[in-house]
């Protein structure tokens, strides 16, 4: 019985080729829209939850209730860890992580530049990524250890065996490879390529009031971490003799890329959001897919009527032509799924390419086989399932009599498919538009200083020493306009610090309540970034040995802390006293998108992280590097070359909304090329059904403008409507998306209109074309049956 549903699916299918073919091509495309997404989505669920005691993982926060407001920041002190481990027995293990820092290798003649981390042992016990070479309890117990992983193996190495061999870490530090493991796999927010152990933690973080390390923690089975939550809840007050508050937090790892934002202390979303809402788009474009078959399906209800009737006249049971009409349809979609498949596989470069992931569409994996097939299943019965009850429910004597008007409610039917089929491609448009617009938006705005020219170079090797030698150099053979020093990347904030201050006229709640972004920096910092002062001059730490106790201040901390005459005012910072020198312009560091928050720089000379360099505007940047290296292999001789562009660095903050206006350009499209796919088809079937109108009409003396227009009316009018639904949703859904930004634009009228203009420009094309195709027929050729 199934062989004959599908030898009469297939030979249905071979009869109407353009039907058949329009259906393929469009499901086709759905799905693949949908397997890529399905790729991106399983590779962002299971982003550090693949080890095996993923249960049992969790980061530890810090959690400070401040006047009924509750902040939670992932970064813990020193002891957190250890105090966890001796006191709670819920514990199983706890290991700390410094930051990933670019650090100098040395084997023979090879140096390489890589990131990696410092840990404490326990975490390869905790996290068991794949360990190719060395035994997991050993591989980091002494002090001088050292992990690869196989690429950075392979750079240093080759081939040969790196076990016990010594790797030079900053041209001081021996240290003895014990260990090679896996490359880290793209769905981890590790990012490390060595490991070396965490021997100077207390020199880092030294008391519970500082806070400078990640800090993991692995519970044993059966805990629960609710109830573990509440007896952290003041544990850095009581460790501290109330002199410091907060509690400690757990949070699940395996929630910890998806759901890290957080409000009040409670996760309220994060990637998620992002996630949902590429999810939604791939399954619009599915569903606009399945819309095509549903309308030309009901629109071949005429030529498929007589079938059905004789059908049930010689007995054949409704149940059983459901069965034909899903054999049909699921036929159908297996030919568009095998398409998909190769479309999927040649179009994963590109969509890697705009998600920046190297996601991989496995063939082998038999549970990807299954998903196939189960997924293949399902488009083919939800793009079935109603013209199936349709077309098997029409009755005998009616269907076998000629056929004049189509019912109504058909009609009406296929009618609010093409508008929901256009509105979704008009709210994709709009939405892409409105993306882009907030992203030039925000890439438009004052950032307060001059980015081109800009170069942040890491201070590393002797750089420190020769720092002052180095500076004079580049000065002096006009290398360098402007040269300074900072203990943070100018494009990030710096670190937050509150809680601790006191100025002339403030109060305690204000002294409390104020954060400040607090940033070292050396003299020439306002010349070198080309920042505007205020009032007030700029850092001179180098002739002015008082220097050292002034701090420099922008505009917001101004304003919050209530300063008429900020300068010479004096700014207590704990037990340290602070003069004001300068009052800088607002300029952005932290996200585009966000107000500025008050900021502080106080000069310093050590841990300084950047060296940031002005070059002459005058000379080729090229030039200038050439020049700026060979100064630097004469004074760092040991260490490579290495700088960043700052406005490069800023134009990488828009990443991730670039990558949202890419997919939701690149979906809207899909969306529009599906509908006007079903649109084209639905137009070519209704003027094959009037064609003998059309002729008459023609030898009565219409013309072929008047046919076009009869033609498309009734679809432009489709068109008009899905406008008039699409608009203000799309206005509601993008509104509340903004919300999200502080410094955001206004939506237009203008977007609206030039969508609608978009879409209905596309969609009369598409029917004008079979229309004027139809017009222009010989009236002879389909006249001449009668």
């Amino acid at each position: 019985m199934i062989r004959n549903y599908i030898k009469i699916a297939w030979r249905n299918l071979l009869k109407s080729k353009g039907y058949a073919t329009i259906n393929i091509i469009g499901l086709a495309i759905g799905m693949a829209a949908v397997l890529l997404i399905g790729i991106w989505i399983q590779n962002q669920s299971q982003f550090d939850n693949f080890y095996s005691n993923k249960d049992n993982l969790y980061r530890l926060w810090n959690k400070y209730d401040e006047e009924g407001e509750i902040n939670l920041i992932n970064i813990t002190s020193g002891p957190a860890s250890s105090t966890l481990k001796a006191e709670y027995p819920e514990v199983e293990h706890a290991a700390r992580v410094y930051w990933s820092t670019d650090r100098l290798l040395s084997f023979d003649d090879k140096k390489i530049k890589s990131k990696g981390n410092e840990v404490d042992p326990s975490f390869i016990e905790m996290f068991d990524f794949k360990l190719l070479k060395g035994e997991r309890n050993q591989v980091l117990s002494d002090p001088k250890n050292i992990i690869l992983t196989e690429r950075l193996s392979k750079k240093i190495f080759g081939d040969a065996d790196p076990l016990n061999k010594t790797i030079t870490l900053d041209n001081k530090e021996p240290y003895q490879v014990s260990g090679v493991i896996a490359d880290l796999p793209s769905n981890t927010d590790f990012d490390f390529t060595y490991l070396i152990p965490l021997t100077q933690g207390d020199q880092y973080s030294p008391n519970w009031s500082t806070i400078t390390f990640m800090t993991y923690i692995q519970l044993k089975d059966g805990t629960d971490v609710d109830a573990f939550n509440k007896k952290l809840i003041n544990i850095i007050a009581k460790k501290t003799n109330n002199d410091q508050k907060g509690s400690l937090y757990l949070y699940p790892l395996s929630k910890m890329h998806l759901y890290s934002k957080f409000e009040q202390g409670v996760p309220v979303g994060g990637k998620i959001t992002q996630v949902k809402l590429v999810a939604g788009l791939g399954f619009l474009i599915l569903v606009i897919a399945c819309i095509n078959f549903i309308n030309l399906s009901t629109a071949r209800s005429q030529k498929r009527a007589k079938e059905v009737a004789v059908r049930k006249v010689v007995g054949a049971q409704r149940s059983s032509l459901i069965i034909q009409f899903l054999t049909e349809s699921v036929l159908l979609s297996c030919i568009a799924g095998i398409l998909a498949i190769g479309i999927t596989s040649l179009a994963l470069p590109l969509f890697n390419k705009v998600l920046d992931k190297p996601l991989v569409f496995s063939m082998t994996d038999p549970i990807i086989w299954a998903s196939l097939l189960g997924f293949i299943l399902f488009t083919g019965i939800l793009a079935g399932l109603y013209p199936a009850f349709v077309l098997s429910a029409f009755k005998p004597i009616k269907s076998l009599k000629v056929f004049g008007k189509s019912k109504r409610f058909a009609l009406n039917f296929r009618e609010v498919l093409v508008v929901f089929q256009f509105g979704i491609a008009l709210i994709l448009i709009i939405a892409t538009l409105i993306v882009n617009k907030q992203i030039e938006y925000a890439g438009k705005r004052d950032v307060g200083y001059s980015p081109s020219q800009l170069i942040e170079i890491p201070m590393e090797g002797d750089m420190t020493k020769n720092y002052e030698v180095i500076k004079s150099e580049l000065i002096n053979k006009d290398i360098a306009q402007a040269v300074t020093r900072t203990g943070w990347s100018i494009t990030r904030n710096a670190s937050n610090s509150s809680g601790n201050f006191s100025w002339e006229g403030s109060t305690p709640e204000q002294g409390k309540k104020i954060v400040f972004n607090i940033g070292k920096a050396e003299s020439d910092f306002v010349k070198t970034l080309g920042l505007k002062l205020i009032e007030g001059r700029d850092i001179d730490f180098e002739r002015l040995a008082s220097d050292s106790m002034s701090v420099l201040v922008n505009e917001a901390a101004i304003k919050e802390m209530k300063l008429k005459n900020p300068i010479g005012s004096i700014l207590k910072w704990g037990s340290n006293t602070f003069t004001i020198i300068g009052v800088i312009n607002d300029y952005i560091s932290g996200s585009p998108y966000s107000p500025v928050t008050p900021l502080l720089i106080h000069p310093a000379k050590e841990w300084m992280l950047n060296m940031v360099v002005r070059t002459p505007a005058s000379v080729p940047i090229e030039q200038s590097l050439k020049q700026m290296e060979q100064v630097l292999k004469k004074f760092n001789p040991a260490y490579p070359f290495e700088y960043k562009f700052v406005d490069q660095q800023f134009v990488a903050k828009f990443k991730e909304q670039q990558q949202t206006a890419q997919l939701a350009l690149i979906f809207s499209a899909l969306a529009i090329f599906i509908s006007c796919l079903g649109l084209f088809g639905l137009v070519s079937y209704i003027a094959e059904l009037r064609t003998k109108e059309i002729g008459i009409r023609k030898v009565l003396g219409a013309s072929v403008t008047g046919i076009t227009a009869l033609l498309s009316r009734d679809f432009v009018k489709l068109v008009l409507i899905a406008i008039l639904i699409a608009s203000p949703i799309a206005w509601w859904t993008m509104n509340k998306w903004l919300q999200d930004f502080s410094y955001r634009i206004e939506i237009q009228w203008w977007i609206f209109a030039l969508a609608g203009i978009a879409a209905l420009t596309v969609a009369i094309i598409t029917v004008s074309t079979q229309a004027i195709r139809a017009a222009n027929t010989n009236p002879v050729k389909t006249l001449r049956d009668e």
